[in-house]
């Protein structure tokens, strides 16, 4: 590597530094920061050649960069690379040398030698060096990968049918709300970001939200058209959100000063997530339909109402509402936690089941299926409880996750008689 160049950037650096024009100081600041990175790159590369980290002690270069740069090893492998490019590329070394390319666009070249192969990346060496010298790294890495696709086409549909491979989606609640994770295939993901960019675009000249603001909410208006009138009912029902709350904790939450409900009852909760608040409570009560279900320790009074017997086979709407409800729109099965359920006869309507209540459980579909292959026996035992069995007659018990709810009430309603008990102005620890 030619040293010239490097010493002239330094030197063009040093007077700028003390120079009032900010702009010139800046620009051969970089220049000489470029150049500097690309001549430490050759002297890696060489100290690796020589071994001579052997004599401060260091087992392998990389130990050495750690130990004397403060280098990890990733960052030190990186920097020997771009060296092997320079070689490899003369003109990228120069460039480099002089400071009119960045390491990171020397990076962008390692990866065209190493995916598109070297002769074409010689041979097109002069113009995306004028691309490097006059643009930022994004754009060659644009450039470098367009030379790529056109070289190998078929490696987008190889890459097509890996992204197949690769799909998924999950949305797990947290305490602060959802998180979404997963991967999208080409076509999925690029229906998804022109529906978002045509949702997210600013609807007003003084829209100042955030793009990531005005993505969410674009979103949030695609799931409630699709909510609305964009599903087809299951069963008469259309696809919904259930929040299952009793009435004097919905009366507080409604007409309380915001940030003033107090806790009454248990708190509201949503299915397929947990406890909400009183605020989200009142938001979703006010922009939502509410549909209220009378509902007894006994669940007697409930079924006189809504039972039909073997007058119809499929449960009416107002019968998988309250399944629903008693469920707290979860599936019946111990630890399953969908909350898309389909009612299930206990008896069979085939076999003179009647389509009562006190007969109908709510169940997902994967468990359903379980049901109908004969691995999941359930047996009604009245008043909306039920007992589920393996196969081989072992009993699947769900007073486990009753007990679970049981003491959540109870820890709740101890901490609100703690929380009562504490003075208003109650010192913060530490």
């Amino acid at each position: 590597m030619v040293s010239g160049p490097t010493v002239q950037a330094l030197r063009s650096a040093a007077h700028a530094v003390t120079s009032a024009d900010h702009r010139a100081a800046l620009v051969a600041i970089q220049t000489a920061q470029d150049a500097l990175d690309a001549a430490k790159a050759h002297h890696l590369a060489e100290l690796e050649k020589s071994a001579e980290f052997e004599l401060d002690g260091a087992s392998t270069v990389t130990t050495w960069a750690r130990q004397h740069l403060r280098l990890d090893a990733r960052q030190t492998r990186s920097l020997i690379d771009a060296d092997h490019t320079m070689r490899e590329l003369p003109a990228v070394g120069d460039a480099a040398a002089e400071g009119a390319v960045r390491l990171d666009h020397v990076r962008l070249f390692t990866f065209g030698l190493k995916h598109i192969g070297q002769k074409v990346v010689s041979d097109a060496e002069p113009w995306l060096l004028a691309v490097a010298t006059t643009h930022e790294p994004v754009q060659l890495r644009r450039v470098i990968r367009a030379l790529r696709d056109a070289v190998y086409p078929e490696e987008l549909d190889k890459a097509w049918i890996k992204g197949m491979a690769k799909e998924d989606i999950q949305l797990s609640p947290v305490p602060e709300g959802w998180h979404l994770s997963g991967f999208l295939k080409t076509e999925t993901g690029a229906k998804l970001k022109a529906v978002l960019e045509s949702l997210s675009i600013p609807t007003q000249a003084n829209d100042d939200r955030t793009s990531a603001e005005r993505r969410v909410a674009g979103f949030d208006r695609l799931l409630s058209s699709v909510l609305e009138s964009g599903l087809p009912s299951s069963k008469g029902i259309r696809p919904q959100l259930s929040v299952i709350v009793g009435v004097e904790t919905l009366h507080e939450a409604m007409t309380a000063e915001p940030g003033q409900a107090k806790p009454v009852g248990e708190p509201a909760e949503l299915a397929g997530f947990g406890p909400i608040g009183p605020q989200l409570l009142s938001y979703l009560a006010c922009t939502g339909d509410t549909t209220p279900i009378l509902t007894s320790d006994d669940d007697v009074e409930q079924a006189q109402i809504l039972n039909v017997g073997d007058t119809i086979r499929l449960a009416t709407p107002a019968q998988r509402k309250a399944v629903i409800a008693r469920q707290h729109g979860v599936c019946a099965a111990p630890g399953c936690t969908h909350t898309h359920l389909e009612i299930h006869h206990t008896t069979w309507w085939s076999n003179g089941g009647k389509t009562d209540l006190d007969g109908l459980i709510g169940i997902c579909t994967s468990c359903h299926t379980l049901v109908h292959r004969g691995l999941l026996v359930i047996e009604a035992l009245g008043q909306g409880k039920f007992d589920l069995a393996t196969r081989d007659g072992r009993p699947v018990d769900l007073t486990q996750r009753r007990t679970t709810r049981d003491q959540l009430r109870r820890i709740r309603h101890a901490a609100r008689q703690t929380h009562e008990a504490q003075p208003a102005d109650y010192p913060l620890r530490a």
